[in-house]
């Protein structure tokens, strides 16, 4: 449970940056992907080259590359993340419930 806080923090925390860019704050070795490298940047102290390739690992299994993208944008620009969810168009509940159920499945298989 204490992983599942963490990865639906990690976006939500990025907000608390005030949408600065970081650029490359550390290492991104490990890093498979866009949202491993947006995890990563987004410098967190649980956001570790680890979980962040685990949760990456997870999202190439379960998301398409559009919905991968928008997760990753959803690290550097929080706003999306909000827009997103009180969206109320179909396409959006849909990424929705995709992105839930990754958060979900990132939580039992990386922590």
């Amino acid at each position: 449970m204490r992983k599942f806080v963490i990865l639906s923090a990690l976006v939500a925390l990025t907000a608390c940056s005030g949408g600065r860019d970081r650029g490359n704050s550390g290492s991104t070795r490990g890093a498979t992907g866009d949202i491993s490298r947006a995890c990563l940047n987004a410098d967190r102290s649980a956001a570790t080259p680890a979980l962040c390739s685990c949760v990456q690992q997870v999202a190439n299994t379960q998301l398409s590359s559009r919905d991968r993208s928008l997760v990753a944008d959803f690290f550097m620009n929080p706003e999306v993340a909000n827009d997103t969810k009180i969206s109320d168009t179909n396409t959006d509940d849909a990424f929705w419930a995709r992105y839930r159920a990754f958060v979900t499945s990132a939580d039992n298989q990386c922590s």
